[in-house]
């Protein structure tokens, strides 16, 4: 007799998003600040700092976030049609994949233009003006100009807002180019899901884990193998004699466990710049080239991989399951979409105020024609006035973040709803009965 699927739990999950979403603000804070943090030390001569250690900079490191947004993605999409599938009820399954589908766009696409409309319009108001003179290339190089027209702003938008889905590409919010890749991600876990929902569970989890071999080896690691190991977890997490031998043989799941979360914090720490710097980047270094395929970036699957490797470990490990389980961070992984829209352009504007808005440009002189130089950027303000804002900033971003999710986020649900109904034929409309709710 087939063991009994096991109880879901799977507030963890949002506990994990919560902490990737933090670690991207912090990422790109870290960025504009001290990128020097992207290396593994100051110079291949000089020692690291602390948060240039080894597992520390993982604090610092935002890639890996955005790779388990693939993952939770692949999990909690295909957790609830694959236990409908499981327990027989396959075509409630599908009827649920497409609605979800549908559903994805308006509920992906929909806050992304409106988060676009607010960049625009403080980008019309002079909101970056600060931004594009501060001694920081990230913010320069995200914070663009007001366009010259009344009519050119609004072709700029238009241009823009269609532009993010078609190539990545968003002035207004430069971050924004992950979201063509996670929205092909979730389609990609659709259809999939259609695909393979009437097959065995087994053979199922053995053509998912070959799909994920298959991205792996084409070089898809910002979201392609990530999405599958996603979609792998969460038909693990739903076997039952899976869950049954993990039961039995506590200690192997503990050490196992624990040892899988240590190696993917190892795989996260992976510098984006200057690997050879330090040993246990060289090390990671050589090794990559024995596994990853050849000519692909390190530095994009080192973080791929090590979070596949983490949220395997945290899924099989009851301690880290009960501390992402925290309500504090699963408040954060409810805010982690709009802390993810919004972030950007808050540290463009009200952190670089505060951290460059009070300085002067410094002068130049003149060059050999006698003429002046243009000033030179903003400097920073002194580290006793970066350390008192940045805590404050991240109050103030989870603040603006919780106002959408009451008030913005709804109002997008209620647009696709509206479309839905009114597109959807009448048979659609209603839920039809299901096994299991």
């Amino acid at each position: 007799m087939t063991p009994p699927p096991p109880k879901r739990d799977v507030v963890w999950v949002d506990g994990l998003r919560g902490i990737a979403s933090v670690l991207v603000v912090t990422a790109h804070i870290c960025r504009s600040l001290a990128p020097h943090l992207l290396s593994p030390a100051m110079s291949d001569k000089l020692p690291p700092t602390l948060l240039q250690l080894p597992f520390i900079r993982c604090l610092v490191m935002g890639r890996a976030s955005v790779a388990i947004f693939a993952i939770v993605t692949g999990f909690v999409n295909s957790l609830g049609p694959l236990k409908k599938s499981r327990a027989g009820n396959a075509d409630a399954a599908l009827s649920g994949v497409a609605k979800s589908a549908f559903r994805r766009f308006g509920r992906f696409m929909i806050p992304a233009v409106v988060a676009t409309v607010f960049s625009w319009l403080g980008c019309q108001f002079g909101a970056y003006d600060i931004a594009r003179v501060a001694d920081s290339q990230w913010i320069r190089d995200t914070s663009p100009e007001s366009s010259t027209s009344f009519a050119g702003a609004f072709y700029d938008l238009f241009k823009n807002l269609g532009t993010t889905w078609i190539d990545g590409f968003n002035t207004y919010d430069r971050i924004q180019w992950t979201l063509t890749y996670l929205l092909k991600g979730s389609m990609m876990t659709y259809l999939s899901l259609f695909a393979l929902i009437y097959v065995k569970p087994r053979w199922r989890m053995l053509i998912i884990a070959g799909m994920f071999y298959f991205k792996w080896k084409s070089g898809d690691a910002l979201v392609g193998f990530n999405i599958f190991c996603g979609i792998f977890l969460a038909d693990v997490s739903l076997d039952g004699d899976i869950a049954s031998f993990a039961a039995v043989h506590p200690f192997l799941q503990a050490v196992g466990s624990s040892f899988l979360i240590f190696l993917g914090l190892l795989f996260c720490s992976y510098p984006e710049e200057n690997p050879e710097w330090a040993r246990w980047s060289t090390k990671l270094l050589d090794f990559g080239y024995w596994i990853f395929p050849s000519g692909v970036e390190f530095a994009r699957y080192y973080p791929g991989l090590g979070a596949d490797v983490l949220a395997t470990g945290v899924m099989f490990n009851a301690t880290a399951k009960k501390l992402l389980s925290h309500r504090f961070l699963c408040w954060m992984g409810k805010l982690s979409w709009p802390v993810y829209l919004l972030h950007a352009p808050l540290i463009r504007t009200v952190l670089t105020w505060v951290l460059f808005g009070a300085s002067v440009r410094p002068l130049q002189g003149k060059d050999q024609n006698g003429h002046d130089l243009p000033p030179g950027w903003l400097p920073m303000a002194n580290r006793w006035v970066v350390l008192f804002a940045l805590p404050l900033f991240y109050v103030f971003l989870y603040r603006i973040a919780g106002l959408w999710a009451s008030y913005v986020d709804p109002w997008c649900t209620n647009i696709t709803q509206r479309f839905e109904d009114l597109v959807f034929r009448d048979d659609a409309k209603v839920d039809k009965p299901l096994l299991l709710s």
